[in-house]
């Protein structure tokens, strides 16, 4: 999956790539004002073919980012708000009886659509949740023995909150492995806090933002991040940095190898946002926390400590050996 190539397709440079990105993330933080980062993973995670999963407080612009990013690539969205009573055929879809036709006919459930938003996932039972499951790992949604294609590109953007937890369900390690990224959104600093409050005093940014590029350009995008090139020394440091998390005392549970495949499409998608067509160790690291750190399972000590994931990975991201020579990796 573009291992040995060094150039994505000769129909779309690395220079268009490069400029279509910048202006989509132009757009999203005319929105998401004063938070370049998190704008940075989202389309990260949208060009890794991945699902992003958003934990903060309310208020702090989750929604806004996911209809952000949506109308700037116009493509379709939904929104799902979990709660306790919610069912998987509410996700889904379900087949309903047509007795004019005298068949069961599918009515598509919110998740056929592009970008997916997912308000409070942990609101919902774990049966509910993993209702998600096939459609993040397989682009499908398979009802009543019949599995029906989503769209691409596709996307789900999940929200939850660290805050109110009395009745939320814990996502498991199984659904938490699904997300390519988790992130934090953060509350605003006072300038970008005082831009926003001057800028929605009459209307919100959101209604007037205007498309950039459109879902079937988004897929040519997707195909070309999938070739951009990743020489073999920078594999193999993913994989040791991956591998690295399964040996540490702090943990119950280390990365998977999905993790690893995970952290390398993320790589690809930072190479293509920096311009280049094909990826450095730097591209690993700029990654490798939002992706790796949420796949970590904690020891009792180790929380007692009061460390986290994004501790532990960072640490390792001091330890592993980094490969160098940059003209080497963009040849291999």
């Amino acid at each position: 999956m573009g291992g040995n190539t060094t150039d994505v397709p000769h129909d779309l440079p690395i220079e268009w790539m490069h400029d279509t990105l910048r202006r989509i993330t132009t757009n999203v933080e005319s929105v998401l004002v004063g938070k370049p980062e998190v704008v940075r993973l989202a389309m990260v995670t949208m060009l890794a073919r991945g699902h992003l999963l958003v934990e903060d407080v309310p208020g702090v612009g989750k929604t806004s980012l996911a209809k952000a990013l949506a109308r700037s690539v116009n493509c379709t969205a939904s929104r799902i708000q979990f709660t306790p009573d919610l069912l998987p055929s509410d996700v889904t879809g379900v087949s309903i009886y047509n007795r004019g036709t005298e068949k069961f006919e599918f009515r598509e459930g919110p998740v056929f659509a592009n970008i997916v938003v997912g308000d409070e996932i942990n609101r919902a039972s774990p049966k509910t949740q993993s209702a998600l499951l096939e459609c993040m790992e397989e682009n499908q949604v398979t009802v009543d023995g019949h599995s029906y294609e989503l769209a691409i590109p596709f996307m789900v953007i999940a929200t939850q909150n660290p805050v109110e937890l009395e009745g939320t369900y814990t996502l498991p390690e199984a659904q938490r492995d699904r997300f390519t990224c988790k992130i934090s959104i953060g509350y605003p600093d006072p300038t970008a806090e005082l831009a926003m409050v001057d800028e929605r005093a009459s209307s919100d940014p959101l209604h007037k933002l205007e498309p950039v590029t459109d879902a079937a350009e988004v897929a040519e995008l997707l195909a070309a991040v999938s070739e951009i090139h990743v020489a073999v020394e920078v594999r193999r440091y993913a994989i040791e940095l991956v591998a690295a998390t399964r040996d540490l005392a702090e943990l119950r549970l280390g990365a998977s190898p999905r993790a690893t495949l995970q952290l390398i499409h993320a790589a690809r998608a930072q190479a293509a946002i920096e311009g280049r067509e094909f990826v450095v160790p730097d591209d690993i690291q700029a990654v490798a926390v939002p992706v790796l750190a949420h796949r970590l399972v904690l020891s009792g000590e180790a929380r007692a400590a009061r460390q986290s994931g994004a501790d532990l990975i960072g640490q390792l991201l001091d330890r592993v050996p980094v490969p160098h020579g940059t003209e080497q990796l963009r040849r291999r």
